[in-house]
């Protein structure tokens, strides 16, 4: 698993939201952003790492960020998971896994004495020129926004 880094620009990928809109990183060229990969839509940790994110969705944008999910999941369960706790964000559903792989968070992983290949749970924050600036590795789930904004 090769994780982009602080200082590495994000490369290029093309993907589609809850909605079927084409999502690429031009379009956040000139903004803050922040890119959060959960393992799967309405499971208990990632239900509460967007929803703090969308209780705090104002003081993100406040301090200048635009805000990004991403999961393997189909374009439907994000639409439903962004309709059900109406998230004021995209939700890219990246089943062919681009995105995932291109920030490198696919990857060995460890459940209840299982081990298999999934999504780690991982933020990237981008600079106005798509270049990360910060990762964070252990994501709170129930006070991410904190630690994105502690920055």
């Amino acid at each position: 698993m090769n994780t982009l880094q602080p200082g590495d620009k994000v490369p290029e990928f093309k993907a589609f939201d809850q909605d079927g809109n084409t999502i690429t990183p031009a379009d956040y060229q000139g903004k803050k952003w922040v890119v959060f990969f959960y393992p799967k839509a309405n499971t208990p940790g990632c239900t509460a790492e967007a929803c703090n994110l969308r209780d705090h969705f104002a003081e993100l944008q406040n301090a200048g960020y635009e805000l990004l999910g991403v999961s393997a999941d189909s374009q439907k369960k994000q639409s439903n998971f962004r309709d059900k706790f109406e998230f004021p964000f995209p939700l890219l559903a990246d089943e062919d896994r681009q995105v995932i792989e291109a920030f490198g968070v696919w990857g060995p992983k460890k459940f209840m004495g299982r081990e298999f290949d999934g999504i780690h749970r991982k933020t990237f924050i981008m600079d106005e020129n798509g270049v990360v600036t910060r990762v964070i590795d252990k994501v709170n789930t129930k006070d991410h926004a904190a630690q994105i904004l502690a920055f």
